[in-house]
């Protein structure tokens, strides 16, 4: 048995809700160490370290020149994927428009009678960085990553987006990820990876220009790196290994169940699935289905460890336990496999993305749904949203004060003044009442 459920009032059922409470895991101590080096060198010596560790660990012919992904390269992609591909592609980057859109944020302005004139100015930061993982050495590549980030910073209008993905051992990018980019107006690609390519873009280097938010996910140098340039620029998140909780009840069907608990659980060993259900039942089923299913999966042994280490099965008292449970956990993926998903919604306070009834795997919201798939992971659900267009979005406050509105204001605004100590503070006001 890969996974041993456990009633939630058991023991055994509190120490797994205890653990699934403080899941969150920072770096280890020679992760940071390894990450802080590899930032001081990039940040030293530029190109010159970006090319070090490029060819130490991805691709050990890569030459300077070839760090920036050519012209020629970009229209030799098109050549190299099928127009099977471009028409998902298509549909995909519709979608993702499309949701995208109705995210983004319009400046406004609020007049008194007075002629004071307050309000907000919404306007994108100058340049985006955009990392994509390689994908087992490009042999998968991750083009939802592709889409996903850059998307959001085109429609906020970033004017440089500026993608970096680390490349094969031929010093090559799949040409999916470049048509992909291509399609969305991505150009600026560089073959750089991990802490790295991250360390470029926070800092600069001869080739790679230096950005004012870095999205994206990778792995746990690529998500330290993120953190340790936090203080410098925006970054989209600090994430963790990928999450599902399904929440079923009776209604819910056993293979539907394994399926989505393998597809997460296929990403990573670290990934993490949970099912809460109020069926026992279900339980012994949905694991009779894992065994089935996991027999026909390319990543079998990857998704075989993550549940048989990480993998929780719960059985709670009823439904009103089961939300709450999944509300205390707040995972990144949340599916309401039960008779009535949309009655539970409201009862939902922390969920990455909410994926409702036996129809929505978490794939659709992968791929082609629309909404993004960069969501908060180890419970930052609790306080932090998915990655969007505000993401790539600053706000500037608008303050115009006539004389009239300042002297109707210049008591309030000198007492509060006084309180704090800010004699000069309060003077800026006098100095004005007093012109003529």
């Amino acid at each position: 048995m890969l996974i041993q459920p456990f009633a939630t009032g058991s023991e055994d059922g509190e120490k797994c809700l205890q653990t699934l409470y403080n899941r969150f895991q920072p770096a280890e101590n020679n992760c940071r160490d390894l990450v802080s080096e590899i930032i001081e060198q990039v940040k030293t010596r530029g190109d010159a370290a970006v090319l070090e560790y490029s060819r130490k660990f991805d691709a050990p012919e890569l030459s300077l020149d070839g760090l920036k992904v050519s012209t020629e390269e970009l229209k030799e992609a098109y050549d190299l994927v099928d127009e099977d591909f471009l028409t998902t592609l298509a549909k995909a980057i519709e979608r993702i428009q499309d949701f995208h859109e109705r995210e983004m944020e319009d400046s406004w302005m609020q007049t008194r009678e007075n002629g004071t004139i307050v309000g907000r100015m919404v306007r994108p930061v100058d340049a985006a960085g955009l990392y994509v993982p390689g994908g087992q050495g490009g042999s998968t590549p991750l083009v939802s990553s592709v889409l996903m980030n850059g998307i959001p910073a085109g429609i906020a209008g970033v004017n440089e987006r500026v993608m970096l993905t680390p490349p094969n051992k031929e010093g090559k990018v799949s040409p999916h990820l470049l048509v992909a980019a291509q399609e969305i107006g991505v150009v600026d690609i560089f073959k750089a990876g991990s802490a790295w390519g991250i360390a470029a873009l926070a800092h600069g280097t001869e080739t790679i220009p230096a950005v004012d938010v870095i999205v994206g996910p990778g792995n746990q140098f690529v998500t330290e790196a993120k953190s340790q340039v936090s203080h410098m620029l925006r970054i989209d998140m600090i994430a963790g290994p990928s999450e599902v909780l399904i929440v079923a009840d009776k209604s819910a069907k056993a293979n539907h169940v394994a399926a989505d608990m393998l597809a997460q659980a296929e990403h990573d060993p670290m990934a993490l699935a949970v099912l809460v259900t109020t069926v026992e039942s279900l339980a012994q089923e949905v694991l009779t289905e894992i065994d089935r299913q996991l027999e026909n999966l390319s990543r079998a042994d990857i998704a075989r460890k993550a549940l048989s280490d990480r993998g929780v099965i719960l059985i709670a008292e009823n439904q009103e336990e089961a939300i709450n449970i999944a509300n205390d956990i707040a995972i990144e993926h949340l599916e309401l496999m039960i008779d009535d998903p949309w009655e539970a919604v409201p009862k939902i306070r922390h969920a990455g993305a909410i994926f409702l009834g036996s129809n929505t795997p978490e794939a659709a919201g992968d791929y082609l749904a629309g909404p993004n798939h960069v969501l908060p992971t180890m419970g930052t659900a609790r306080y932090s949203s998915a990655l969007g267009v505000e993401t790539f979005l600053k706000k500037s406050s608008i303050i115009s004060y006539s004389r009239q509105a300042l002297v109707e204001d210049a008591d309030h605004i000198r007492l509060l003044a006084g309180l704090e100590g800010l004699t000069a503070h309060a003077n800026s006001v006098t100095e004005r009442l007093q012109d003529k």
